[in-house]
């Protein structure tokens, strides 16, 4: 079996004009390099896919916020609900075609047609709530991947691990009051930094109390910040639940060279951070692994560090 990589041309028309941070060049980057910069892209299976029924954010989603983003694209309007939420006539559409990007790799991960899979999509999902947009993002894309593992392939225990350098607010709020979803995140101390969500006394609430790991960190933290985040929080914790599978929320803007996340994780520190993830996989998730694009905003350093974690999964 191999790794499967979900992209498609047409996450490129979701337009969020040309001074945005989450632009279609930041695909385009990725793109280029695995093919002519490291001549990858033949590596992987390219899984063909379509956009997601427009049912299927109702897993999670309010379908007052469903009906708001539709109408709001096909009015014109540049944003929804926050200036960082760009918009454009297609990106309803093209946030369907993400959402069914990362169900079907989701579904070819649990049929066991692919050993993982990594969805090179945009736009980007782990800052969207149930009823509103946040950070760039309009579908939360790797809850609603655990959601449809839970429900049509009968799972009980999913994990959502996140290494964004932005807390995934949306993720986490999604699931702090159930205990099928183990959501662990590092991130950025978020006490002045966005969303302003994330402390370590944040632990879920009732049936989901424990369920959340926030494992924030101080501006300008590097691999030896983030080994010591895993060894001693993130591992221990998918010890202990023993996930059936997992989603990676993959963000690379705690790069050294990334504009707005002021840390400074190398491309080895993504390596290791990946490798030790897949190893969780395979001890207690068959490798079970779907990986989701989130945050990075350095175009070479977004680029280097996907190559870094798509090397782990084909090799998982």
């Amino acid at each position: 079996m191999h790794t499967a990589l979900l992209y498609s041309e047409r996450f490129l028309q979701h337009d969020t004009g040309p001074d945005h941070p989450e632009r279609p060049d930041r695909l385009r980057a990725v793109v280029d390099w695995l093919n002519e910069g490291r001549c990858l892209w033949d590596w992987f299976e390219h899984m063909p896919f379509e956009p997601a029924d427009p049912d299927a954010p109702l897993m999670l989603h309010d379908p007052v916020y469903v009906r708001r983003l539709q109408a709001a694209c096909e009015t014109g309007e540049r944003y929804i609900d926050s200036p960082d939420s760009a918009i454009c006539p297609l990106s309803y559409d093209i946030a369907l075609l993400a959402l069914g990007a990362v169900l079907t790799a989701t579904d070819a991960v649990m049929a066991r047609k692919v050993h993982n899979a990594f969805c090179l999509i945009r736009p980007p999902g782990h800052h969207a709530e149930r009823d509103r947009s946040m950070g760039f993002c309009l579908f939360n894309n790797p809850a609603l991947a655990a959601e449809h593992m839970i429900r049509h392939h009968k799972l009980q225990r999913v994990a959502v691990v996140d290494f964004d350098v932005h807390h995934c607010n949306g993720t986490q709020h999604l699931f702090e009051e159930r205990a099928d979803v183990l959501v662990a995140s590092v991130h950025r101390d978020p006490t002045h930094f966005y969303p302003g969500t994330g402390f370590a006394d944040e632990r879920g609430h009732g049936a989901g109390e424990g369920y959340t790991l926030n494992v924030p960190l101080p501006a300008g933290s590097g691999d030896g910040a983030y080994r010591e985040a895993f060894e001693q929080k993130i591992l221990p914790a998918l010890e202990e639940y023993q996930p059936q599978a997992m989603i990676i929320s993959a963000g690379f803007d705690p790069a050294t060279a990334d504009p707005i996340g002021g840390m400074k994780v190398s491309n080895d520190g993504f390596e290791w951070m990946s490798r030790e993830l897949l190893s969780q996989a395979r001890k207690h998730s068959e490798g079970r692994v779907v990986a989701v694009l989130e945050g990075g905003y350095d175009l070479a350093a977004l680029a280097r560090g996907t190559e870094r974690l798509l090397q782990q999964l084909q090799s998982a």
